[in-house]
């Protein structure tokens, strides 16, 4: 790649359409200036360095792993950068295996921990022609088109989305490279772009969504100049393939900050592209208070190392689209059980031209909504019925939600949560009170029997 190329990647940020000049230096940080230890590093990751090194090529640890550490966090995963290409580094371990096509990367597996290993990236242009030519390469929806090229370290750490993700530690001498004051903006906890935001964003859309998610997890704020096109360019993300949106949803509301980043979705104009029914319910007044009250269980349940179901989070994120169907129906004059039906498959089936959901998701979350109208109707036997069926306890959950949230009167929670701790001599004691506390059954009169006539 041509130096001036890099040099325009390194010297400019723009704002507010005029580019200022930012230059990015190359900064080594020493090992007594920062609080990375190896002790900190996992064992796996540590091997694949190691073993790079001492092969010939440089290889650092990268990203995510860097920034948490030095935020006082435990990273879930190590990802290393190298100048080795994918062959190569498939060559040295044999525990490893290619992915990818357009950019391939390696998966070095430690059973159930997987190292990813990338090679250094570049620009897709290595001639002298201006990067602005290379820029004007759009799709018809306005997306930047770019190939993947390798490239030397300082071309893959510009190349990288966020400063506070371009940070190497290199586990020889121990220090961190920054080439683009990445240490700076985590002191100051900023989310910052690297290059020009409204480039960067049209070049992937999801960069839209990766600074809403990394400022929810790390309670950052997004620097003015990154946030500054977000509400703009928004609706490019209805142009990303679904399949994709749909693991996005999942990265951002699985993470255990579920509840801020739907406030930051809505802050920017970020949740419409991705659930467009439940926004245009809440825009004609239907309550989110469900969603929020689902998101903040959520969130407990993450701190508590306990695992989300994807159906659970989708089902709660449409309810309030689901309700607006369901009236609509039922207003039209179909009858409630047809209504709420012909809701479920509206409903799905436009969420899936903005987020893809697996038929292994799309089914349970059927089931939760219909148990919604299963779970009032105990007398007799119903009640064995329901908490037999395999979504019961999903959709118990559900309702416990509902009534947290408002939205039904408390006490048919609290009944199943008693009915399911209950023996069989108790759990028939309450259904029997249950169907005395009810209506009395209106007993039809019989017609008299006519004699016949006698002669």
């Amino acid at each position: 790649m041509p130096k001036r190329l890099v040099e325009k990647l390194r010297s400019f940020i723009p704002g507010n359409g005029k580019k200022k000049a930012r230059h990015y230096q190359r900064q080594e940080i020493p090992r007594d200036q920062h609080n990375i230890s190896r002790s900190m590093i996992s064992e796996a990751a540590k091997k694949v360095l190691h073993r790079l090194n001492k092969s010939g090529y440089e290889a650092y640890l990268v990203g995510g792993g860097v920034r948490d550490i030095l935020l006082g966090g435990q990273p879930k995963d190590f990802d290393i950068a190298t100048n080795a290409t994918p062959e190569e580094v498939h060559d040295l371990f044999r525990n490893s295996r290619l992915i990818g096509r357009r950019f391939r990367i390696v998966h070095v597996v430690f059973g159930r921990e997987i190292i990813e290993v990338t090679t250094f990236r570049g620009n897709a242009r290595d001639t002298s022609d201006d990067l602005a030519d290379d820029e004007h390469k759009t799709s018809e929806h306005g997306l930047l088109l770019r190939d993947n090229v390798y490239g030397n370290q300082e071309e893959d750490a510009l190349r990288r989305d966020f400063t506070i993700n371009a940070l190497y530690y290199c586990i020889r001498d121990f220090s961190i490279i920054d080439f683009a004051n990445g240490v700076q903006d985590l002191n100051t906890r900023q989310i910052r772009l690297i290059g020009d935001p409204d480039t960067r964003y049209r070049e992937d859309p999801v960069r839209m969504l990766r600074a809403i998610r990394f400022a929810a997890k790390l309670d950052f704020e997004i620097e003015p100049e990154t946030e500054a096109p977000i509400r703009e360019l928004a609706p490019l993300l209805t142009h990303i393939p679904p399949a994709r949106l749909f693991d996005e949803v999942l990265k951002l509301f699985s993470a255990g900050h579920g509840e801020a980043t739907y406030h930051l979705l809505q802050q920017y104009n970020l949740l419409a592209p991705l659930f467009p029914e439940t926004a245009r319910a809440l825009a004609t007044g239907e309550p989110d208070t469900l969603i929020l009250q689902a998101l903040r269980n959520t969130d407990a349940r993450i701190a508590q190392g306990k695992s989300v179901t994807p159906y659970f989070l989708f089902a709660a994120m449409l309810w309030p689209a689901l309700q607006v169907e369901w009236r609509r129906r039922q207003d039209n004059g179909d009858p409630v059980q047809p209504a709420l039906h012909g809701a479920i498959g509206k409903v799905i089936g436009r969420q899936i031209q903005a987020t893809s959901i697996p038929k292994r998701f799309s089914g349970p979350m059927k089931e939760i909504w219909e148990l919604q109208m299963r779970l009032p109707r105990r007398q007799g036997k119903r009640a064995f019925g329901t908490m037999a069926h395999p979504r019961f306890r999903a959709a118990y959950d559900f309702l416990l939600v509902r009534e947290a949230a408002g939205e039904l009167e408390p006490g048919l929670g609290q009944w199943w949560t008693s009915f399911q701790q209950a023996d069989e001599r108790k759990q028939e004691k309450m259904l029997s009170e249950l169907g005395a506390a009810g209506p009395k059954k209106r007993r039809r009169k019989r017609k008299p029997v006519r004699k016949p006539e006698q002669s």
